[in-house]
């Protein structure tokens, strides 16, 4: 009997030799071309990628054919590219769509097939849900053609995918002001798609690049997985002391979100990132527009939108919403809780190098270190406060989620629970402004339970009220 194949938050992972098969990504392949065609693509091209985990470029090939073999053409990368790249590339060369072949941050038994629509963006949860209606019941009901004969006829070419990008990338961010800064910067690049990337875009000036974790290794070693929040940034936090940086940059396998280190080898969680993204835009460079949030996000950016007089807009969790959003609204910006962030004037996207770019951009134009940045946000919006807790869950995802909605507490941590919103997951708002969710993840089995709150004091118990009410203790 086949397998099923579901499309979480961002696309279809799965453990390599369980369920992510050459067989099995053959048939999500011709799902994706199905769906394609029905919308009259035949003969127009599409981006194929992947990233540096186990067997990418075999995988990456097998989807070529598949593609090839149901009249579409394809450009396929001549390496391994960052996620945002590959998007990008949907937009210089014009295709209808994209595949890339990544896990993301998922650990290294993992790997994954994300689509992309015409805009280099994540497609919208009723095209995933047709993608999947297409997806046939056996290998044997997919069409391909063997790579060398496609390339033979031209229908799939071969090609580097990085000068159009960097072309671009120069047009949103002026990078000599940063080579001549004269800054230290670290980068992990978490053995992934971002290595060599910050070296290349400023190299050759007075600031010094020094990465680390900068070649291919598929089992990533330390590190539980190239997801940029602790423990996995530990190291490179250590070794931003060690060197004495001003600054550590961190980018997931794929490259498309960013994790940053102070000078002081203090991590700055995703939400301050966001928000300091969003200062930065607003203040720094005195742009204007809509901000989107998925709902697992910092509510720093409602005070900013309330300072700036922007609205801002909210989602669920996932590209999958935040994209089509972003292209509605014309959004200024559009992030979540991961680290993944997209910006106006590109593509609706995470871009983990430009994020990392226009960080270090601030750095310069502010002339200040990361927590110095990070003080000037709070003296804007009041100190925020954040954790999470990932968990494995057994048993019934309806039971969890029976006994979630009978909780009903009145507080959590000490504060009032003002609100329950359910747009994606079950999310507590609290007197404070605060708030505590509980969602299941759309691509593990996992449930996590998120916190954000002005009260450093009271974050680790309103988490624990949270695994209480998700009936894990």
């Amino acid at each position: 009997m086949s397998q099923t194949i579901k499309f979480g938050t961002d696309g279809w992972r799965g453990r390599i030799a369980d369920d992510y098969t050459f067989a099995n990504v053959r048939r999500c392949t011709q799902g994706f071309a199905t769906y394609l065609l029905k919308y009259g693509h035949k003969d127009q091209w599409v981006i194929v990628g992947h990233d540096k985990r186990f067997h990418g470029e075999n995988f990456a090939v097998a989807v070529a054919e598949v593609l090839a073999g149901n009249g579409l053409r394809v450009y396929l990368t001549n390496g391994s590219s960052p996620t945002p790249v590959i998007s990008y590339s949907v937009i210089a060369k014009k295709a209808v769509g994209a595949v890339n072949v990544t896990a993301s941050h998922n650990p290294y038994t993992d790997n994954g097939f994300k689509v992309r629509d015409e805009n280099g963006g994540a497609i919208a949860p009723e095209g995933l849900k047709e993608i999947e209606a297409f997806i046939p019941n056996t290998e044997e009901e997919t069409v391909r053609i063997p790579i060398a004969e496609a390339e033979t006829n031209g229908l799939v070419v071969r090609f580097d995918p990085d000068p159009d990008y960097i072309k671009h990338i120069q047009t949103l961010i002026d990078l000599q002001p940063i080579k001549d800064a004269g800054l230290k910067v670290l980068v992990d690049p978490m053995w992934g798609n971002g290595a060599g990337w910050f070296p290349r875009l400023l190299g050759g000036g007075k600031t010094e690049i020094i990465e680390i974790h900068n070649v291919r290794n598929p089992i990533f070693p330390e590190m539980s997985r190239p997801e940029p929040i602790p423990p996995n940034v530990d190291i490179g936090l250590a070794a931003t002391l060690e060197h004495n940086a001003d600054v550590l940059i961190i980018n997931d396998g794929d490259a498309d979100r960013v994790g940053i280190g102070d000078e002081n080898g203090q991590f700055i969680d995703q939400l301050r990132a966001y928000g300091l993204l969003a200062y930065y835009l607003l203040e720094v460079r005195g742009e204007r527009g809509p901000i989107v949030k998925t709902i697992s996000t910092t509510k720093m950016l409602n005070k900013l939108a309330a300072i700036y007089d922007v609205p801002v807009y909210e989602t669920g969790v996932g590209f999958k919403f935040v994209a089509p959003k972003m292209l509605e609204t014309q959004a200024l910006i559009g992030g979540e809780e991961s680290g993944g962030y997209a910006f106006r004037g590109h593509v609706p996207e995470r871009d983990g190098i430009l994020a990392g770019l226009f960080m270090l951009d601030m750095m310069v134009k502010l002339q200040r270190k990361p927590s110095e940045i990070l003080e000037l946000l709070f003296s804007k919006v009041g100190g925020h406060y954040y954790d999470r807790v990932d968990t494995p869950f057994k048993g019934e995802r309806q039971e969890k989620i029976d006994n979630i909605l009978a909780a009903k507490p009145e507080t959590l941590g000490g504060l009032k629970v003002t609100e329950l919103v359910t747009i994606d997951g079950y999310q507590f708002q609290l007197e404070d402004g605060g708030w505590l969710l509980i969602r299941f993840s759309g691509t593990e089995p996992i449930i996590r339970v998120y916190c954000e709150t002005t009260h450093q004091d009271k974050v680790q118990a309103i988490l624990q009220d949270g695994l209480k009410i998700a009936g894990i203790e």
